[in-house]
């Protein structure tokens, strides 16, 4: 029995947007039952741009968008909201209230209360809502599921050089919320004490930031995020009873270490006692993942791999990271830099 055909929506067509774009109209023309039936932008060359090469319908507001699918000069049954996180909510929230499933893109809101806000709208419409923490898709980490086993400390490292994008946002909420995510999901544990520390240093919020946190469970996980790197390193590595873990997030690759009395000296430089493993990891591009993922649920009605608890989760988390940055900052008279 053929699946019904999804008629997305891509609301918000700047770079992150544009890919998703990309996916959908692949999805369509590799013959996925998906059609990509508008795009919604505010900016008018872009929109033009866009409508001209994706032949669709294309729409300056959200409002005219809802106003022609209410009217049945479009269908809409799902929408990627790909807008910058300060508009999360005024977007999502109506696109909810209409009925539509919803892929938020990372960070699920601006604040804890939008995020509550639209948590609730989807259980009051019986939406789906998935929030974009694409890391989940990985497939590094799609691979290390089957490889844990309690981990008690975890290091993870996200530099990026600076770029213009995403700059409504601190650091914390643009880079270090994809590891935050990833942590939160492997601990399953509340977060019990944390201390941050960060600067801004090229725009008017935050740039890098360094965070420790302890989990009631005992687990420490330190994270460093930087947008004004001179490289690019996306890397979590983590240490659980008689093992290491590293996992390039970039590289999309999977270093397994054992601690083994057995194991002979190696090539690879290892001494004795240690054994390496190379899991497999399956190819595939996360963002595709995601959505397939994402299209799944609307079509099952099962809650996706990255809920909207999943998303108020880390949101919660990264804006308790911030009001400890300023409370540090405030402390240590950090204004002078």
């Amino acid at each position: 029995m053929s699946s019904p055909t999804v008629n997305v929506v891509v609301c918000g067509a700047g770079a992150f947007g544009r890919n998703h774009l990309r996916i959908y109209r692949e999805l369509q023309q590799g013959g996925q039952p998906v059609r990509l039936s508008a795009i919604v932008d505010s900016d008018a060359s872009r929109l033009a741009a866009l409508k001209e090469e994706f032949s669709v319908p294309a729409f300056a507001t959200l409002a005219g968008c809802l106003e022609a699918r209410g009217n049945g000069e479009i269908k809409i049954d799902a929408a990627s909201v790909c807008v910058p996180t300060s508009e999360h909510e005024a977007v999502a929230a109506p696109l909810l209230e209409a009925g539509i499933d919803l892929l938020v893109e990372k960070p699920i809101a601006a604040t804890k209360e939008q995020a509550a806000k639209l948590t609730a709208l989807a259980q009051q419409h019986g939406r789906i809502l998935q929030v974009g923490h694409l890391e989940r898709f990985n497939p590094a980490v799609v691979a290390i599921r089957p490889w844990l086993n309690r981990p008690m400390f975890f290091e993870a490292h996200r530099l990026s050089i600076f770029t213009p994008r995403a700059l409504d946002v601190d650091v914390v909420l643009d880079l270090m919320i994809h590891d935050l995510d990833i942590v939160l999901s492997i601990t399953q544990s509340p977060v019990r004490d944390l201390h941050a520390v960060g600067l801004p240093i090229l725009s008017g919020k935050v740039d890098i930031a360094n965070v420790r946190i302890e989990f009631e469970s005992g687990c420490v996980a330190n994270f460093t995020a930087s947008r004004v790197s001179t490289e690019k390193v996306r890397k979590l590595r983590f240490f659980q009873p008689h093992q290491y873990i590293s996992i390039d997030y970039a590289r999309r690759d999977l270093l397994v270490i054992d601690v083994d009395p057995k194991a002979a000296p190696n090539p690879s430089g290892l001494p004795a006692g240690l054994a390496f493993h190379k899991p497999v990891v399956q190819p595939g591009e996360p963002l595709l993942l995601e959505i397939e993922s994402f299209l799944e649920s609307v079509r099952t009605r099962e809650t996706p791999r990255v809920s909207a608890q999943d998303g108020q989760a880390a949101l919660a988390l990264a804006l308790d990271i911030n009001a400890a940055i300023a409370e540090h900052a405030q402390r240590a008279g950090l204004d002078r830099f």
